[in-house]
């Protein structure tokens, strides 16, 4: 699975917003060397978060456990074992921009999952591998 693995940290979720939609909660948090700030939208009905929660978050280029290419959709593996199976709440989405931070050292990754966003603000060694077009987050507590 390592060859799949893009990115893997825990948050600590310190701040909760709920300001425009019904079911969507924007959930800001640090990583545990607070190295890496997230903001992450939420459908808080089906995975409802606290301020204090902390969250393991995977960002992979498929869901297959062996790290191969997925060759159809992954709702449609029903019966096989998926790193999905591992996890609570599982998002597929695009990567969609990314800023250059001061003197190269940061970056901000922006990632759309249908319209609910990720934005990670973090060393550039730890976020340049999220340099491709489309992710799996996966968020476990």
């Amino acid at each position: 699975m390592s060859d799949a693995t893009l990115y893997e940290e825990t948050f600590t979720i310190t701040t909760l917003t709920q300001d425009k939609y019904d079911r969507v909660t924007r959930v800001i948090g640090a990583s545990k060397d607070s190295a890496t700030a997230l903001s992450l939208d939420v459908n808080h009905e089906l995975y409802p978060m606290s301020a204090g929660d902390e969250v393991s978050m995977l960002l992979a280029t498929t869901l297959n456990l062996d790290g191969t290419k997925d060759e159809r959709g992954w709702r449609d593996k029903k019966g096989e074992q998926t790193l999905a199976d591992m996890y609570d709440y599982v998002c597929y989405g695009k990567v969609y921009r990314f800023e250059e931070g001061e003197e190269g050292k940061t970056i901000k990754c922006y990632v759309s999952f249908g319209g609910l966003l990720l934005c990670l603000d973090g060393p550039h060694k730890k976020l340049s591998p999220l340099r491709i077009d489309h992710v799996y987050m996966l968020l476990k507590k």
